[in-house]
């Protein structure tokens, strides 16, 4: 990424804070501070989180998460508290702090742990079981994060790599969901076909929490043998709304020209959430589909 100067950072972030703007556009720019980084980058996602989009702000959450900054943490924590707030973006609050896993963090992650609303209560309890993880094994951050896709994930992967015993692990409903988790993310690392289609299968197991991250996972891993799981939870308008969107914007990591004629059908859904995912969805498989560089592209368009 280019080194951008502060005017160039703050002109970003007008873009990012634009409601008039296209969201595509305003997602790609989010994706651009994220990958600047730094105190300006911060500010400007900090600042958005009062938009209408429970999308947007749900994403802004989870890019604080990715930065791993800890100055984040006292807008995570808002975020988290505020009842007012959607339960989507509430939980990539919790999840962020717990990819901070700064020891401050543990107080609040405790405290909304029994949360009434269950996808925050589970997203507490996996960011604390994560962060006691990380002090037991006195495993670093960076050891952590050398996985094929670079994320800050909410588990490490499991030990075991046999794929029927983590299959069963992962559809085993009384298995602590922080070790069903790992078990997922071992999965998708071993990128075998016998490895994607065991999540697929995940994706009508446990709860929506559970559910939305075996989507995200699918769609880190851009295989065409997920497409038909996604495509029967994102076409199934009694599952939540968060594993729709989740469905969708996996479905347009794949990229595929069958994923775009999914998508499509979907752009006028009943549900804002979802529209607006096929809509995030279809720009990400334009940019699959297409010469450029990166999807986070802002800085060159100024």
């Amino acid at each position: 990424m280019h080194v951008a100067s502060e005017d160039k950072i703050e002109a970003i972030g007008r873009v990012l804070s634009d409601q008039t703007r296209p969201l595509k556009e305003r997602f790609r720019a989010l994706f651009t501070l994220r990958n600047l980084g730094g105190s300006v980058a911060l500010r400007c996602i900090e600042q958005c989180f009062t938009d209408p989009s429970a999308l947007l702000k749900h994403e802004l959450a989870y890019c604080l998460g990715q930065m791993q900054d800890t100055r984040a943490i006292p807008v995570l924590k808002r975020i988290l508290a505020d009842r007012n707030q959607e339960s989507m973006v509430r939980h990539e609050a919790g999840e962020a702090l717990g990819a901070i896993a700064s020891s401050d963090v543990k107080d609040i992650l405790e405290e909304y742990s029994d949360d009434p609303v269950i996808e925050v209560a589970e997203t507490c309890q996996l960011a604390l079981s994560r962060i006691r993880w990380l002090a037991e094994s006195g495993q670093s951050e960076k050891k952590l994060s050398e996985n094929p896709y670079a994320s800050v994930d909410p588990a490490p992967p499991s030990q075991e790599t046999d794929v029927t015993v983590l299959k069963l692990m992962l559809k085993d409903e009384n298995l602590n969901l922080f070790d069903r988790y790992r078990a997922m993310f071992t999965l998708r690392n071993l990128k075998t076909s016998e490895s994607i289609l065991a999540l697929g299968e995940g994706l009508k197991a446990g709860s929506a929490l559970f559910r939305h991250e075996v989507a995200f996972v699918l769609g880190q891993l851009q295989k065409d043998s997920s497409i038909p799981y996604l495509q029967a939870s994102l076409e199934d308008h009694a599952e939540n709304e968060m594993v729709r969107h989740e469905c969708a914007e996996a479905l347009g990591a794949i990229g595929s020209p069958v994923c775009v004629n999914i998508l499509r059908k979907y752009l006028e859904d009943d549900k804002r959430v979802v529209k607006e995912s096929c809509e995030i969805a279809l720009d990400m498989c334009e940019y699959e589909n297409s010469p450029e560089f990166q999807y986070a592209n802002t800085l060159l368009k100024l």
